[in-house]
């Protein structure tokens, strides 16, 4: 006898974010992208890698909130979000070219720490949940200003948290990583493993 193919888990990313998409992607794992709307600069928490979880479970309850109930099988929603701490102030997105400079300015030649919330929605009744906060300390490198105005005109710092990547064209300016890299492009995938294994979800169940 033969037993029939269970459901795949349908994973939903309360993220706007190409590279959070690509990173669960290159990993097997095609979401779907539903965006919160949640408005950052109302949320304030005790400490910068706090501020980062508190945004994340937010974010994944603004979207569960939105979703209508699927019988097709269990309905994940991850939310994430990162902070850059640098001098203890929490550095999201810059939005502008000139704090994008200012920011550059200040981290050339020193690290910081790059904090990623993530929670995990599991939708049922009850719903169950997981909260986590990845941390990696990210060394920059000591850059001229020609080149810190040569990145910021480019316009990839303005849009992402700490005003830099590791994945494009800020990959040059970042020396040396000390933890997880993909949690630094914004999704630890090790961590949300473990996350999903204690909500009874495998990984391995989310290929495509």
């Amino acid at each position: 006898m033969t037993t029939p193919a269970t459901t795949p888990p349908r994973l939903v990313l309360a993220s706007a974010s190409p590279a959070r998409l690509a990173t669960l992607r290159a990993a097997g794992v095609e979401p779907e992208v539903v965006v919160s709307g949640v408005d950052e600069s109302t949320v304030s928490a005790a400490s910068v890698a706090a501020l980062a979880g508190r945004l994340a479970v937010l974010k994944a309850e603004a979207v569960a909130a939105t979703l209508p109930p699927s019988g097709d099988g269990p309905v994940l929603v991850l939310g994430c979000d990162s902070m850059l701490e640098l001098d203890g102030e929490p550095l999201g997105k810059p939005g502008t070219a000139a704090e994008a400079t200012r920011r550059w300015r200040a981290m050339r030649g020193r690290s910081g720490v790059l904090h990623t919330g993530h929670h995990v929605l599991v939708l049922g009744d009850p719903a169950r949940t997981s909260s986590a906060v990845g941390s990696t300390t990210v060394h920059f490198a000591d850059l001229t200003d020609a080149e810190v105005d040569a990145y910021v005109g480019t316009g990839e710092p303005l849009q992402v948290a700490g005003a830099f990547t590791v994945d494009g064209l800020g990959g040059p300016f970042v020396r040396a990583v000390e933890g997880d890299h993909h949690n630094v492009v914004g999704l630890s995938l090790p961590l949300l493993r473990e996350m999903l294994a204690g909500l009874g979800v495998a990984w391995t169940d989310l290929w495509r």
